[in-house]
């Protein structure tokens, strides 16, 4: 099946010829970054760094986040090492750019055509390119392969649903999984797909999500809040979608009305969503706030529609109800709270984030709530639920060392 490999990079030749013009639609809609989007094209007017680079890859926000402790596992491995985080999501170069580990720079990924990608390794010269989960652009793989720059794929995932959409494409996979010097996966599943798939020598290896350092914050804001939230009772619902909101407002409504110093914070996953938010919590008769209003958390509910905040909602709110875990989307990243100590609440629908959360729960560290239970065991003491989790935390972020070293080891030097 060699044709497929053929056939991809002729249209990744063709997608140099026409991304420009798709770029600068976008650009014109608001769908791009008006002051990097030529980064896209392996453009930049960031220089490179002195001395070794290490290349790490991750499609969007949660990906790009994980990265961090690992790029801080192999900084301590190596003082001398710099990084560079490439990732295509927009939401993850607003969000990274206040969480960037010391010595590390973020970029777009450039688009999959030879020419952008040619731009882009011949300004940054990577030492090593890690690619990190389900995200693999073959025309950048390949051209790192062939100027000698060591491969590693960490932290992989891929159920029995994405296997099979692989195998359609296996003739090409077959030309790119080998190449791979190091290859980890979540689970003992994505392990045997990978291997089935031509990668070799795949291991098993705990979630990067739950190694990554804290969420950032800026102190001031910190302060601010703590006063205007004192002597409230504020809980915090994170990355949420609307599935998530209808069980939160619903329990917001019933604590609230016994008890008004109750304030639910909203920090939804695409803030521009205000508006159905707003629409639902006056459904419920619930005052509600923007943050990107300039309003400050006086009413029954807070929406803060900003983006790269969620650490200092984490370190303001004693009680996280983490979204997508009510609807579709099947979960988000249960660790960013467990870091700050935010005791973790969560709904049935897990799929993404199971064995995460299978962890917290069988260690009482988090606590599966309904429609019905969530107000009343958010009337609880979970203190200790969120001191378990943040121990279990720790205990993750202390496991990296033995990857890192490997990948460092990569590393040629200079």
């Amino acid at each position: 099946m060699a044709w497929q490999v053929t056939a991809y990079l002729a249209l990744a030749r063709t997608l140099g010829v026409v991304a420009p013009l798709h770029l600068r639609r976008r650009l014109a809609r608001g769908r791009e970054d008006a002051g990097r989007w030529r980064e896209k094209l392996g453009r930049t007017s960031v220089p490179r760094p002195e001395g070794r680079l290490v290349w790490l890859h991750g499609v969007g926000l949660g990906e790009v986040m994980a990265l961090r402790g690992l790029v801080a596992a192999m900084a301590t491995g190596d003082p001398m090492l710099n990084f560079l985080i490439t990732s295509t999501a927009r939401s993850s170069a607003q969000v990274v750019a206040g969480n960037l580990p010391p010595r590390t720079v973020h970029q777009y990924l450039p688009l999959d055509a030879p020419r952008f990608v040619a731009r882009f390794l011949n300004h940054w010269r990577p030492d090593l390119a890690i690619w990190s989960e389900q995200d693999l652009w073959p025309t950048a793989i390949l051209a790192a392969d062939r100027r000698g720059i060591p491969l590693a794929l960490v932290n992989a995932r891929m159920n029995a649903a994405a296997f099979q959409r692989r195998r359609r494409i296996r003739g090409l996979l077959a030309q790119i999984y080998p190449r791979f010097r190091l290859a980890t996966a979540q689970d003992a599943e994505t392990a045997r797909h990978l291997a089935l798939l031509g990668a070799r020598d795949v291991e098993v290896a705990p979630s990067l999500k739950a190694t990554a350092p804290p969420l950032g914050h800026d102190p001031d804001g910190l302060a601010d809040l703590q006063r205007k939230l004192f002597g409230r009772n504020p809980w915090l619902l994170a990355s949420s979608h609307a599935e998530d909101e209808a069980v939160a407002l619903t329990a917001q409504a019933a604590l609230w009305a016994a008890d008004p110093r109750w304030l639910l914070v909203i920090v939804p996953r695409q803030p521009d969503r205000w508006p159905q938010i707003a629409a639902a919590a006056q459904d419920h008769a619930l005052p509600l706030t923007r943050r990107m209003a300039g309003e400050g958390p006086g009413g029954a509910v807070h929406l803060a529609d900003t983006f790269g905040e969620l650490g200092l909602w984490y370190r303001l709110c004693p009680v996280t109800l983490m979204g997508g875990t009510f609807g579709p989307v099947e979960g988000h990243n249960p660790w960013e709270p467990a870091a700050l100590g935010s005791a973790i609440l969560h709904g049935p629908r897990l799929r993404n984030f199971a064995a995460d959360y299978a962890v917290l729960d069988g260690s009482n560290a988090a606590v599966e709530v309904s429609a019905l239970t969530l107000a009343d065991t958010l009337e609880r003491d979970l203190a200790e639920t969120a001191a378990r989790a943040e121990e279990l935390w720790r205990g993750a972020a202390g496991s990296l060392a033995p990857l890192a070293r490997r990948l460092v080891a990569l590393v040629p030097p200079r």
